[in-house]
């Protein structure tokens, strides 16, 4: 009986991570290798869009094989199309082992409707936004595939959100849609028009995204999985971490962050890491819920962790206008922080429930062996580190347009030296996870067997960082650096062994390659359809202005308090993470609400920086993976632990609290982001803030050093609180800004040294309700030193000073894309009654540096250790 219900896990596993990731059919004979030849046709394009490949072509033969944006787009979504009615069923009743007659044909209508956008390209641009019957047939037969390649690969909850966006769009004059939310609706024609035969609606910049970048990335985390990464990132953190106290928990939060880095699927990470080590979590002492929880809350968080976040993080590279390279600064300090704490977590489950850590290889150990190990690790990370971070860095100095040869060579000598040092150790194996362990596997030869997958990523972290280039740039050379291990990892080991299987060795690379550009392909069908479907949502926004509706609706229920609304925006993105997969959940929210909770927190007199409140809406939005009643990544671990998938939903959700908490810490306090602050002072940020947020976790999970009292608890998030944010408790005590006579602007902006910033109060009527008065604050940067006029007019404020107040013109380059002052001034009317004016001018305030209420605070957590140590004799680690 046993053995069966082992089975049927097995079988219930696979089936949830093919139906959420891969496609669930598995037909046989030549429909098979149809499909696998599509999924690797796919590969093979996407890496020949990115490459330099099509121009050299062109210039060779003079054939016209280049591919212009749009048209990448429209490819890419018609591979995704044919492979999502393939791969995935239609109904529950459809056959999962061969591909019924009416797939075949909506596969072929979807290669149609999109590659008819590149076969009459020119006639389209020539009746731009005057279509035919045929455009009008061919979008009408596009959205529709839409609808069903989304419903058969994510299910229905995305559909209904995108055909109730439909609908808006077609009958939004009509009774039964709410008053204030309603419009004059649009004509089929244009409707149409915006969404298929343009670049507004379902060809928009998610799908872009998810062409040029998020392809790139998910191919490249596919292959260093096939090439035996994940299997020895697994053994590198249970040799590190498995003796400590739940080890097995520890070593399942770094490998689940290790794995983060280079895949941005929480499930597929599940899944991964998570059949080896919940059932080793559940050996030593964790119950099934909680293993699978520590699994999925870890795992989640991998698309938070840089280099490689979730698709989304790619999107706000073109929402936000900033590079790749800033969304990872901004994200890796709340991200590390959140996988600390995570530890820490797991740490406290240990403690409460007196569990040991696995006997560690060699006996044990003198105090002088541990310090000279600990010693020995970080010189081992540290040193290699170093040497990446200054030869990487001189390179472009030193080399100059010979910097990408030199790399190569570099890349190739520390390969090979790489590969001889893994060749002096046996491969790591795949281990049953239900075997008993009696040791862990020692550190030396675990860490060194494998240290070439690294390369990769380091290839990664130079495009990046050093050279620049883009994100799907950078994913292309690091997969072009993987597929070349992939090739001579096997064929080199065996030289350096001495065994002389060549031509074995690179059979072996070259079917993992082919398997990795298969598995890349069906892991990226529902990305592209989602952030299809995505597209219709994003042009119906843009076609009737809906994020304003819902903006104002949601301001309404939130008085226009900034936090009242940063909750509302958090519910928000739960309640349709139930249902939409994180890239879609992140598309909507921010669409709707990046620029309405920006707004309203100018209103309060809070400045609050576009990404982080995009990242804001990306937290919640991996949520979505976590939340009941639909957590997948939740059902993905309970399949494999054998527990209720609501109750892990659930344990999850409590032990990521913490993620919860931290997007609206950085809201206030952006010096988590590390927007503006110094190196030494991201050192300090990342310290306190790193203690505050383990005192967090010991208040929610009720135990300290011992189990806490009621006002034990209390008190460690009071101390937490004031960690993160001291100058709450500063403004109470003293007005961070002094107010100045609105008429002495120009003065001041003389006044003010070079690059200084004025924050100035601008109040005047309003541009859709005149008769109402809108009020915010704006930042205003002035350039080079110089008479106070002349640099507003070159800020674009036009200031007038008369009767008593300073009156503002409109500004002269207004819109998104204007000024500053073009861009936050646009609520205002300025051909009104009255007039827009400064009503009050701020300037920063001499008080005390706010670190001055970490005396308190830390005197405070003293109290509670004291205490706690007081009533418990055992060891805190």
């Amino acid at each position: 009986m046993s053995d069966q219900n082992g089975t049927s896990k097995t079988v219930d596993l696979e089936d949830l991570v093919a139906s959420t990731d891969t496609g669930n059919r598995v037909p046989t004979g030549i429909v098979a290798k149809v499909l696998a030849g599509l999924a690797l046709a796919w590969s093979l394009f996407q890496l020949y869009y990115a490459s330099d490949l099509p121009f050299l072509l062109q210039d060779l033969t003079g054939l016209p094989v280049v591919f212009n944006s749009d048209e990448g787009r429209a490819i890419h979504l018609a591979f995704a199309f044919v492979l999502a009615a393939l791969s995935y069923p239609l109904f529950k009743s459809s056959p999962r082992d061969h591909v019924p007659w009416y797939d075949w044909i909506l596969a072929v209508l979807g290669v149609v409707s999109c590659l008819y956008l590149l076969v009459f390209k020119d006639q389209i641009a020539l009746r731009a936004g005057l279509p035919t019957t045929g455009d009008l047939v061919i979008s009408t037969i596009g959205i529709a595939l839409v609808l069903i390649c989304t419903y058969r690969a994510l299910g229905l909850p995305l559909v209904i959100v995108a055909s109730v966006f439909l609908v808006y769009v077609f009958f939004g004059d009509q009774p039964f849609i709410p008053e204030v939310i309603q419009w004059k609706g649009a004509s089929y024609g244009k409707a149409m028009w915006h969404f298929w035969m343009q670049t507004e609606g379902v060809f928009g910049i998610a799908l872009g995204v998810s062409a040029s970048m998020v392809f790139l990335f998910v191919l490249f985390g596919s292959l260093l999985d096939k090439a035996g990464a994940g299997n020895y990132f697994i053994k590198v953190a249970f040799a590190l971490l498995g003796h400590l106290r739940g080890g097995p928990a520890k070593a399942a939060v770094v490998s689940s962050a290790m794995t983060g880095l280079i895949s941005g699927s929480s499930i597929a990470n599940v899944v991964t890491t998570g059949t080896f080590t919940i059932p080793l979590m559940k050996r030593v002492g964790f119950t099934g819920d909680k293993a699978g929880a520590v699994e999925v809350a870890s795992s989640v968080n991998g698309q938070i962790m840089p280099p490689v976040m979730g698709a989304a993080a790619f999107l706000m590279v073109e929402y936000v206008g900033v590079t790749y390279l800033d969304v990872v600064r901004h994200a890796i300090l709340p991200a590390s922080i959140s996988y600390i704490a995570l530890l820490y977590i797991v740490h406290l489950e240990a403690l409460k429930a007196g569990m040991r850590g696995l006997p560690k290889p060699g006996g044990p150990r003198t105090v002088l062996q541990s310090l000279l190990g600990v010693l020995t690790g970080f010189l081992a990370i540290a040193i290699p580190s170093a040497i990446i971070y200054y030869t990487l860095g001189w390179t472009k100095d030193a080399f100059g347009d010979a910097t990408f040869y030199a790399v190569c060579v570099l890349f190739l000598v520390g390969y090979v030296a790489l590969v001889a040092v893994a060749a002096r150790f046996p491969e790591l194996e795949l281990d049953d996870p239900n075997a008993p362990v009696d040791s862990l596997p020692e550190v030396r030869p675990t860490v060194l067997s494998g240290l070439y997958f690294l390369l990769p990523i380091v290839v990664l972290v130079w495009c990046l960082m050093v050279e620049r280039l883009s994100p799907g740039l950078s994913a292309y050379w690091a997969t072009v650096g993987m597929l070349f291990i992939l090739l001579t990892q096997h064929p080199l080991k065996a030289i350096f062994r001495k065994t002389g299987d060549l031509a074995a060795g690179f059979a072996r690379g070259f079917a993992e390659i082919l398997e990795g550009l298969i598995a890349g392909a069906r892991n990226m069908i529902g990305i592209a359809v989602a952030t299809g479907a995505a597209g219709i949502i994003v042009g119906t926004i843009s076609l009737t202005g809906a994020h304003q509706v819902v903006g104002e609706f949601i301001e309404f229920l939130s008085g226009g308090n900034l936090m009242a609304m940063l909750v509302l925006v958090a519910i928000f993105s739960l309640i349709l993470g139930m249902g939409l997969p994180t890239t879609a959940n992140y598309i909507v929210v921010s669409s709707l609400m990046a620029g309405v909770v920006v707004e309203v927190g100018a209103q309060n007199g809070l400045i609050v920086p576009l990404i982080a409140v995009h990242l804001f809406v990306f937290y919640f939005g991996i949520m979505a993976d976590v939340t009941p009643p639909v957590g997948l990544a939740s059902f993905a671990a309970a399949a494999i632990s054998g527990s209720d998938p609501i109750k892990t939903g659930f344990t999850a959700f409590y032990y990521s609290l913490r993620t919860v908490a931290l997007p609206f810490l950085f809201i206030f306090n952006t010096d988590l982001l590390l927007i503006d602050v110094t190196p030494l002072e991201a050192v300090f940020v990342f310290i306190v803030a790193t203690v505050a947020m383990l005192l967090f976790a010991a208040g929610t999970q009720g135990y300290f050093f011992a189990k806490n009292k009621a006002w034990e608890a209390v008190a460690l998030l009071l101390v937490a609180f004031t960690l993160f944010r001291p100058g709450f408790w500063l403004d109470m005590v003293h007005e961070p800004f002094e107010t100045v006579e609105p008429t002495q602007v120009v003065e001041l902006a003389g006044e003010l040294p070079e690059g200084g910033e004025l924050r100035l109060v601008v109040t005047g009527p309003d541009f859709d309700n005149p008769n109402a008065s809108h009020e915010t604050t704006l930042i205003l940067p002035l350039g080079p030193a110089g008479p106070g006029e002349q640099r507003l007019q070159d800020a674009d404020l036009l200031v007038t000073v008369e009767d008593g107040m300073a009156k503002l013109e409109e500004p002269f380059q207004p819109g998104p894309a204007g000024s500053i002052p073009g861009q936050k001034l646009s609520g205002f009317d300025f051909y009104g009654d009255n007039p827009v004016r400064i009503s009050e001018i701020h300037v920063a305030a001499e008080r005390l540096p706010k670190e001055v209420f970490y005396i308190p605070a830390l005197l405070l957590l003293g109290l509670v250790i004291v205490l706690q140590r007081r009533r418990t004799d055992v060891p805190a680690f």
